[in-house]
C-alpha cells in the first residue's frame, strides 16, 4: 500500500490530496448511515486520524451534528493540516448514533494501551452503529491478528484505496461487518494478495456432449456416504458425467454411475477428465493403496480429507493437482512437506510451491495459493456451513469444475463460490444433503 501511494505521489498527488479523496469517499458512507443523526469521530495522531478530521469536516458541511474525540495531538503534517481545515474543538466524550473509529489504521504492530482501548470500547458502547475507517484499531493489517482482547465489532468497515489482508483474514475479518472500498486511484501492485474475482460460468457450447463437458471419477472408500455427497454435488458442478468408483456394492441416485470394478482398471478409462479422492476414503492400508492408485492417474486430481492425511511427498507423481485441507489437515501437510511455523497465508503459499499444487485452505477465511505464487482470498461464506459433510460437497464442486477443463486455480475459486452461494440460498440449519439441492440455483447466479 505504501508503494502504491508512493507511485501516486510521484505522479503529482500529495498526501493531503489522497487524504481528502479518501476522507470524502468515507464520509459519503457515514452520511448515509447517519441519516442526519449525531456522529462521533475518534481521531488518532496519524494519517488515519487525518482521514477522520476530513470526515468530520465534510459531514459538518452537510449539516450532520459531529463531535470529534482526539486523545492525542496530530503527529503528521497531513493530519495537522486536516485538523486545521476542520476548525473545530475536540471533546473528551460524546454519544450519538454513529461512531467512527479513526484512532489507528494500517501499520499498527503493538496492542493499544489500556486507556486507548477503554476509550474505544466506551465510545462504541455509547453509539448504536459503528464504522471503522480502513482497518479497526487494535488489528494487524497484514495478518488479521487482533493485538488486543475484547475488541469491538463493527457494522461497517470502509477500506481506503485497496483491500488489506485483515479485511478478509480471521480473526479480524469477523469484526468488520459490511465492507466497502473507497477508490483513491491506487493501481495494480505486483505480488499483492488478491480478492478473488466473481466467478463467471457459461452454458455448454451448442455441440457439447457428456464427454466434452468432462468425465469425473470420485474414488470411494470406507465411509461411502462422504464420497456419495461429493459425487452428488459434482453432478451439479458442470461436469457432464460423474462416476463413483466404489470399493463394493453401492446404491446411488439414478443419474450417478457406480463402478465397482478394480480401481486400477476403472482409472484406466482414457475418457476420464479428472479424479477426486479422499472423502470417506479411510486411513487403513487398503485406503493408502487406493490413494496410490489414484495418484497414478496422469490427469488433473483433487485430494481432500483422508487422502491428505495419508499423503507422503514421495507419492506425488505429477499432473495438475488441487488439495483442499482444513486447519488440521493443513498442519499435517505442512509437517509432511517441511513447511515450518509462521503466518497461515505464508505457510499456504509455501505449501503450494512445495507440492506443485493449488492449495485451498478451507475455513471462515478461505485462501487459495498456486505453485506460481498467486494468492487469493475468498469472501467469507456463511457460518452455517460449519456442519458435517459440507466439505465433501465443496470437494465435489471443485473437482467437477476441474473436469470441465478450466485451470486448477479457476476450478478452486469457482467451486468455493458455488459452495458459498448455495449456502446463502439454503435455509439456516441445513444439512450437507440439503445444500446440494441449492447448487443449481447457485450455478444460475453465475451465468
Amino acid at each position: 500500500m505504501r508503494e502504491a501511494e508512493g507511485a501516486l505521489i510521484a505522479g503529482g498527488e500529495t498526501v493531503e490530496s489522497l487524504m481528502e479523496r479518501a476522507g470524502r469517499g468515507a464520509a459519503d458512507y457515514v452520511f448515509r448511515m447517519a441519516a442526519g443523526r449525531a456522529v462521533t469521530v475518534l481521531c488518532g495522531p496519524g494519517n488515519n486520524g487525518g482521514d477522520g478530521y476530513v470526515i468530520a469536516r465534510v459531514l459538518a458541511e452537510r449539516g450532520v451534528p459531529v463531535s470529534v474525540v482526539a486523545p492525542l495531538e496530530p503527529a503528521t503534517d497531513a493530519a495537522i493540516n486536516a485538523r486545521a481545515r476542520w476548525g473545530g474543538t475536540p471533546v473528551d466524550h460524546a454519544n450519538g448514533h454513529v461512531f467512527v473509529d479513526c484512532l489507528f489504521g494500517t501499520g499498527l504492530t503493538r496492542p493499544l494501551d489500556e486507556p486507548m482501548r477503554d476509550l474505544l470500547l466506551g465510545l462504541r458502547g455509547l453509539h448504536e452503529k459503528s464504522v471503522t475507517i480502513d482497518v479497526p484499531s487494535g488489528v494487524d493489517s497484514d495478518s488479521g491478528a487482533e493485538l488486543n482482547e475484547r475488541l469491538p465489532g463493527n457494522d461497517l468497515t470502509i477500506a481506503l484505496g485497496a483491500w488489506k489482508r485483515a479485511h478478509w483474514l480471521m480473526p479480524a475479518a469477523g469484526k468488520m461487518g459490511a465492507r466497502r472500498l473507497v477508490d483513491i486511484g491506487i493501481g495494480a501492485v505486483t505480488g499483492a494478495v488478491q480478492l478473488a474475482e466473481r466467478a463467471r460460468l457459461f452454458a455448454p457450447h451448442a455441440e457439447a456432449h457428456k464427454y466434452t463437458r468432462g468425465l469425473l471419477a470420485v474414488v470411494g472408500g470406507e465411509m461411502r456416504g462422504a464420497a456419495m455427497l461429493s459425487a452428488r454435488a459434482a453432478l451439479h458442478g458442470g461436469a457432464g458425467y460423474v462416476k463413483l468408483l466404489a470399493d463394493g456394492p453401492t446404491c446411488g441416485p439414478d443419474e450417478l454411475v457406480v463402478d465397482a470394478a478394480p480401481l486400477d482398471k476403472a482409472l484406466a478409462d482414457r475418457r476420464l477428465s479428472a479424479v477426486l479422492i479422499g472423502p470417506g476414503l479411510g486411513r487403513d492400508d487398503a485406503a493408502k493403496m487406493r490413494l496410490q492408485q489414484a495418484l497414478g492417474f496422469a490427469g488433473p486430481k483433487v485430494l481432500d480429507a483422508d487422502a491428505l492425511m495419508l499423503l507422503e511427498p514421495a507419492m506425488l507423481s505429477g499432473g495438475p493437482l488441487i488439495v483442499t485441507p482444513h486447519a488440521g489437515e493443513l498442519g499435517a501437510l505442512c509437517e509432511s512437506f517441511g513447511i515450518g511455523e509462521g503466518e497461515r497465508l505464508e505457510r499456504v503459499a509455501k505449501l503450494a510451491q512445495a507440492m506443485s499444487a493449488v492449495v485451498v485452505a478451507k475455513g471462515p477465511d478461505t485462501l487459495l495459493a498456486s505453485p506460481q505464487g498467486a494468492l487469493e482470498l475468498l469472501p467469507p461464506a456463511l457460518s452455517w456451513l460449519s456442519t458435517a459433510g459440507t466439505g465433501d460437497v465443496l470437494a465435489g464442486l471443485i473437482a467437477s469444475r476441474l473436469a470441465t477443463g478450466v485451470s486448477p486455480m479457476h476450478a478452486a475459486s469457482e467451486g468455493c463460490q458455488l459452495h458459498a452461494k448455495a449456502a446463502r440460498l439454503a435455509r439456516p440449519v441445513f444439512s450437507a444433503g440439503t445444500l446440494i439441492d441449492y447448487i443449481p440455483s447457485a450455478y444460475m447466479s453465475f451465468l
